[in-house]
């Protein structure tokens, strides 16, 4: 199990005008924590049987959930994004298992690059609006995949999608309730 001791140890903290209690920090220690209890194997009930990772769609399992927290494991796969997109009220962060990804994010007047490898992590604020996928070239493959351990505070109930305008600009294109890491696959 993750390591309650590491959620109620955070989630006795506070931050100001915040809609979570957990701060940036809190989720990448809770990431980096999940991250080490599914490489320790304390999840791999929750592994797909037998290691047959998918290789055509992002797969999925929630590891915790409480009021604060939920924190997922992700499975990777080639050419899948997860469109620009935020978490609606929520805060993120992440941290790579295994693999390679590739995140553009808007800073505000275009779209940013950077890859993140195994070890990586990286949170997110409020309105961070981004898209995530495998990294092209990516070391993981079907026997050894892109795996990344997210967390979102408070539990994430919304996402939006959006498109950058012809005048370098975001449009949201629409809102979806989910309660799914990074939302569907694209």
């Amino acid at each position: 199990m993750l390591s309650t001791s590491v959620v109620s140890s955070v989630t006795s903290l506070s931050a100001p005008a915040s809609p979570s209690r957990l701060r940036p920090a809190d989720l990448l220690r809770i990431t980096d924590q999940g991250a080490q209890d599914v490489l320790d194997g304390r999840f791999a009930h929750l592994l797909p049987a037998a290691g047959q990772w998918p290789t055509s769609e992002r797969w999925s399992t929630r590891l915790h959930a409480d009021d604060d927290v939920d924190v997922w494991l992700i499975s990777w796969v080639p050419d899948r994004t997860t469109e620009l997109h935020d978490h609606a009220g929520s805060l993120g962060a992440l941290t790579v298992l295994s693999g390679t990804l590739s995140e553009y994010r808007w800073s505000g007047s275009e779209l940013k690059y950077r890859t993140l490898e195994a070890g990586d992590q990286a949170s997110f604020p409020l309105g961070w609006v981004h898209d995530v996928m495998e990294a092209p070239g990516s070391p993981a493959g079907p026997a050894a995949p892109t795996l990344s351990v997210h967390a979102y505070s408070p539990p994430l109930t919304a996402m939006s999608y959006y498109e950058v305008t012809d005048h370098g600009s975001l449009r949201r294109t629409r809102t979806e309730l989910t309660d799914l890491p990074e939302g569907r696959s694209a």
